[in-house]
């Protein structure tokens, strides 16, 4: 089974992936990345109201074969009265 590799980029911090993982090929590496983005956000919640989370997903050669990315954006109403809290 081939291996990939999931760095994680949260913009503001990279962790590169050094295990990896062997799986069934692509589509299942992209299942993966998918899978792992969600909880990566609960984690790593941020601060401030708008964070891109981003997993490259690598083979054994270092190239990237797939990028997924999450974004979080936190905006609001015009109509919310508490908007400025």
């Amino acid at each position: 089974m081939p291996r990939f590799f999931f760095d994680i980029h949260d913009g503001e911090k990279f962790t590169p992936d050094r295990e990896g993982l062997e799986l069934e090929g692509l589509a299942a590496a992209k299942a993966e990345a998918k899978k792992t983005l969600p909880d990566i956000v609960k984690e790593e919640m941020p601060d401030g109201d708008r964070r891109d989370f981003t997993v490259d997903v690598k083979d054994v050669a270092g190239r990237i074969v797939w990028r997924v990315t999450l974004s979080l954006v936190v905006e609001s109403s015009a109509h919310d009265s508490t908007a400025n809290i």
